[in-house]
């Protein structure tokens, strides 16, 4: 029997000795360790079989750590980095960024070519594979494959290829053109589109306009209100009600204050009639008017409960008035934030002068035109749904006992709301918004 080939000697310096041992406690990850022990063991003379056995590791293992060691020394234990494929490079005209740009950023575009968009516009800016998938939630194979479709047939290679099958009726530009009339223009002299306008237009059938704006959720017929704040302290003023709401200070109260001013004591020409199997509560659309007033409001955040004053008018007069039965209902030693709107009523030299003699009132101002932000508001809205638009009252007597009835059985049992949007999150949905409405334009 021939004997194997001899084992490599391993000799140490004093430095490779000490550096090593830095690796075998725990200095370095642990594969780096494992490697060190073997050079180790290997340079005090054991044989390759007697270290595999001790670290429990093959000694195809150990030959192989020890002859790079012998060749290399202490780089020869580091792994080198792997060869990889090189990325196809990927530059765009100004055409087809412009292109691109307008894909990703309509917020109709059929999906998927949005996404196709999107990816190769971030492969344009220089990203990787691996931190475009992360970034737009794919995988690197779908970053590769529409990178490599793109470089080899540009604009072309990012729409969808022929299926077999019957060639589809509607074609895609048609849908196209269907979106792009939807959203950028109207039919002459209308306001908006309808189904049989856009159909005349178009050339297709009503029942296919139809189909397609459902699948796009377009609604032509609809159409919501909005207003978009001025006021030049608007991030400070969020900042500064949403982090009240967020984080409400010590030994202190917050009070959301609003008046509900001109609320008509409503009689109905003729009795409702009651609600039956088959047929809901009817009544009729005209009314007699029997007057107004005006409920002033303070909501808790902390438990929902409501300090209210009822007043013919909404003048300082009655909002100072208010402020003093607010200063007698919240206990001594506590101080009292106010977050309030812009109303005139809220900003007199006699509010002022009050406040200034009472400091422990302290006053937030929501943004001008922003009074959704203010929480009684939504405590309004409850009011509203549940007594004052169904309700009937025959004197302004009679719907202010009505309020206070439904005040006091509030209170018995109220409930906070829950503020979830933090500063940040509303500023930046607004931030988005303006970006879809005012797009920004590509220079040449």
């Amino acid at each position: 029997m021939s004997p194997g080939p001899r084992a490599v000697e391993v000799r140490l310096s004093d430095a490779e000795f000490a550096e090593l041992s830095r690796w075998v406690d725990g200095v370095v990850e642990p594969r780096l360790a494992e490697r060190a022990r073997i050079v180790l063991a290997c340079a005090a003379g054991v044989p390759n079989t007697r270290v595999a056995a001790d670290l429990k590791v093959t000694a195809d293992t150990v030959r192989k750590w020890r002859s790079r060691f012998v060749a290399r020394r202490m780089a020869g234990l580091v792994d080198e980095p792997r060869p990889g494929r090189r990325k196809p490079e990927l530059v765009l005209s100004e055409a087809e960024r412009a292109e691109l740009a307008r894909w990703a950023r309509r917020a109709k575009t059929a999906q998927f070519l949005a996404l196709r968009a999107k990816i190769v516009l971030r492969c344009a800016d220089g990203g990787t594979n691996k931190e475009i998938a992360a970034e737009l939630g794919v995988s690197q194979g779908t970053v590769n494959r529409w990178r490599s479709r793109f470089i080899r047939l540009r604009l072309d290679g990012l729409t969808d290829e022929p299926r077999p099958g019957r060639p589809p009726s509607i074609l895609l530009d048609q849908v196209e053109n269907v979106l792009t009339a939807t959203l950028e223009s109207t039919p002459g002299k209308d306001t908006h589109w309808s189904r049989a306008s856009m159909a005349k237009h178009s050339g297709l059938s009503k029942s296919t306009i139809g189909r397609i704006w459902k699948k796009f959720d377009l609604k032509p017929h609809l159409q919501d209100a909005f207003k978009l704040s001025t006021d030049p302290q608007f991030i400070a003023k969020v900042v500064d009600v949403v982090g009240l709401y967020h984080h409400p200070p010590e030994k202190a109260v917050v009070l959301c204050v609003d008046e509900k001013s001109q609320i008509q004591a409503l009689d109905r020409s003729q009795p409702v009639l009651p609600m039956m199997p088959g047929m809901p509560e009817r009544r009729t659309h005209d009314y007699y008017r029997h007057g107004i007033t005006s409920l002033f409001a303070a909501f808790n955040i902390a438990d929902g409960s409501v300090i209210s004053e009822l007043h013919r008018r909404h003048r300082a007069i009655e909002f100072k008035k208010f402020l003093v039965t607010i200063d007698k209902a919240v206990p001594v030693g506590l101080d009292v934030h106010l977050v309030c709107d812009n109303y005139a009523t809220h900003n007199t030299a006699e509010i002022k002068t009050w406040l200034g003699k009472h400091l422990r009132f302290h006053v937030h101002f929501t943004p001008t035109g922003s009074s959704w932000m203010n929480q009684v508001e939504r405590w309004f809205g409850l009011l509203t749904d549940k007594l004052i638009r169904r309700g009937v009252h025959t004197s302004v007597k009679a719907l202010e006992q009505d309020i206070r009835a439904w005040i006091d059985g509030w209170n018995e049992n109220p409930r906070p709301f829950t503020w979830t949007k933090t500063a940040d999150e509303i500023l930046n949905s607004l931030a988005d918004y303006l970006t879809k409405i005012n797009p920004p334009t590509t220079e040449t």
